[in-house]
């Protein structure tokens, strides 16, 4: 991205999404707009930052931002749409919420769903872009704490240690218990340990 051509006073809202490879649960995303005026220390790739510190910076980003707001798509979007589109889906619908609208749009990754304001795609724009690491926060402590919450609807599964990302374990509970109703049916992990279940039934 040409930053020279970001003008200043604009507002940039940075995107970005949490829950692509999972075998469960909804994909969620966040949009935020930083306020200059109350910075933030310490944000950056809500992967590289510890449960704890996520947890510490999610109101603060919450508090001090001018705007934000959390999209998602459910199963039965991804199984329908795919999870590329429906990952889109859910951005359209964070940056749709935001209270101010923004000049631009900037989106981790190397795509931009299709908005009404100019938008930019950024490689390890969680990493470059406060932004968009304030987004990456956002989305994943809200992720992780919906599988919190899973795990004690669906037993079993060890939903609240792998977040629904398809480990050897979650792998084997699938084939042992079958899918839940949060299941992506359209992921071929899911539908290769369902049709392994039948074959051993």
């Amino acid at each position: 991205m040409d930053w020279a051509a970001v003008q200043s006073g604009e507002l940039i809202a940075g995107v970005d999404e949490v829950g692509r490879g999972p075998l469960c649960g909804a994909v969620v995303t966040a949009a935020v707009i930083l306020d200059p005026a109350r910075p933030i220390v310490g944000l950056n790739d809500s992967k590289k930052l510890t449960e704890a510190r996520r947890e510490a910076l999610f109101p603060l980003i919450q508090e001090r931002a001018l705007a934000w707001c959390i999209g998602r798509a459910e199963v039965e979007e991804i199984d329908e749409l795919n999870i590329l589109h429906a990952t889109m889906l859910a951005m359209q619908r964070a940056v749709a919420g935001l209270s101010v609208r923004p000049d631009l749009v900037l989106v981790d990754g190397n795509r931009c769903p299709a908005l009404p304001m100019r938008s930019e795609p950024v490689i390890k724009g969680d990493s470059r872009v406060p932004a968009i690491a304030a987004a990456s926060i956002l989305a994943k402590v809200s992720r992780d704490r919906e599988m919190q919450v899973l795990d004690s609807q669906y037993p079993g599964y060890g939903i609240a240690g792998h977040k629904g990302y398809p480990t050897p374990s979650h792998l084997q509970a699938l084939r042992e218990l079958g899918a839940t109703p949060v299941h992506r049916r359209s992921f071929a992990p899911v539908r290769a340990a369902l049709a392994a279940r039948i074959a051993s039934s």
